[in-house]
């Protein structure tokens, strides 16, 4: 081994098995240790610090080695500060530019940690230096279509602190009911509970509750049930594609989803041309909020966003029919659009909904709550897998948790 850097882990390392972990990535990856330093925390509270030396190779692998490292909260013991490059051209990053998680990050500029603004996960941090007025420094993330020519982008790993969530002392994840990860079950009153309980707490302190929404909601019969919540105050902002909104004033313009009827589950004559008809109707006078103000609409998820004001993104795909004129067919300004939701978001409940969990979920903070609902198993695994490991995933049927959690909202 030619080359060494050395990293410090502190915090609860050894409950959470950020410790292991870390040993495990060194010698997976082709490294090597030496525990220089090893404080054990002898209390309930007290944290653990580890000072390492890793080793590898070539500078290559050890850059390597220690991005991961970074990722889990590692270190590297070096008071400088973060190396800053400046953007060749726009769009384009530095070669060893740092890319981000979705974790609470620190940068040290000027002598000082300075917290990362909307952390979001594959990113670059940009650094704007203190002005002449005496103004703090400060480091934000950008996409990559978003650097500009001239952008001081953070590269390589020193200065650079990451602070991933521990996992408590008593085991539990985000909300007390659960331990985290993926629960395949019909929901209890007591998860539903939980869920409402946190809900009041996010209304009662002013906060954002976003909910992200796939189609399968209207076609499964909670349809009304969410829009009941709308009305009643409980979600701020809603995030879709165009497919959710046309069925949900495609079941309030003739009383189908995808031409079925959801109350008698038959098939009307000509219902399988309803949501075409629906799109048409939409267009013909401008737009839903236009369809709500002439009476066209008049009931429904869409009707009641409208009615009180609550903001909605529907995000654009190839596959859509239309689109209705609210839907945001350009990929990149779609992207903006949630990316603004999900950094105002304080609790996202994603419903039956795989490709808008995930686009949603990758601008999340990991300290943002986020409860994913889909009676698709795939769905929730890849959300988690994808790195939005705060979600709490309940495999269910969506049809019987929207009503569920609406009565313990509203009785």
């Amino acid at each position: 081994m030619t080359v060494s850097r050395t990293v410090e882990l502190e915090g609860h390392i050894i409950d959470s098995g950020t410790m292991g972990e870390c040993f495990g990535i060194v010698m997976d990856m082709g490294g090597e240790f030496e525990v220089e330093e090893f404080e054990v925390g002898r209390h309930k509270h007290a944290e653990t610090y580890c000072r390492m030396r890793v080793l590898a190779d070539t500078e290559e692998t050890l850059r390597t080695i220690v991005h991961e490292l970074n990722q889990q909260g590692a270190t590297v013991a070096d008071p400088r500060d973060a190396t800053l490059e400046a953007a060749p051209e726009d769009q384009v990053v530095p070669v060893d530019f740092y890319s981000t998680t979705n974790h609470p990050t620190y940068v040290r500029v000027e002598g000082r940690w300075v917290e990362v603004e909307d952390i979001e996960m594959d990113c670059a941090l940009v650094v704007e230096p203190s002005g002449e007025g005496g103004d703090d420094p400060r480091v934000f993330t950008k996409v990559l279509n978003a650097v500009e020519e001239g952008d001081l982008v953070v590269t390589g790993e020193t200065g650079i602190r990451v602070e991933p969530p521990e996992r408590p002392r008593n085991g539990s994840g985000s909300f007390g009911f659960m331990q985290g990860g993926v629960s395949s079950e019909r929901p209890s009153a007591s998860l539903i509970e939980e869920i409402a309980d946190e809900m009041r707490e996010v209304r009662k302190g002013e906060g954002t509750v976003l909910v992200v929404c796939g189609p399968a909601i209207v076609h499964s019969g909670g349809r009304d049930a969410l829009a009941e919540l709308v009305g009643a105050g409980y979600v701020d902002a809603l995030s879709a594609g165009n497919g959710f909104a046309v069925h949900d004033l495609e079941r309030d313009l003739y009383g189908t989803s995808l031409g079925v009827d959801t109350e008698s589950l038959e098939h009307p004559r000509k219902g399988h041309k309803h949501h075409i008809y629906t799109i048409s109707e939409i267009v013909r006078v401008g737009g839903i909020a236009e369809a709500v103000e002439a009476g066209i609409v008049d009931e429904g998820v869409m009707y009641e966003c409208v009615r009180n004001d609550v903001p909605y993104v529907l995000a654009g795909s190839i596959r859509d029919d239309g689109p209705l004129p609210d839907t945001i067919t350009d990929a990149i300004e779609a992207q903006n659009a949630i990316r603004e939701q999900a950094h105002e978001a304080d609790l996202v409940l994603m419903l039956s909904t795989l490709l808008h969990s995930v686009a949603v979920g990758n601008c999340l903070p990991s300290t943002t709550k986020t409860v994913c609902v889909d009676i698709n198993p795939a769905t929730v695994t890849q959300l988690l897998d994808r790195g939005s490991a705060q979600a709490i995933g309940l495999v269910t049927d969506i049809g019987t948790f929207i009503p569920m959690l609406r009565d313990e909202l509203l009785a």
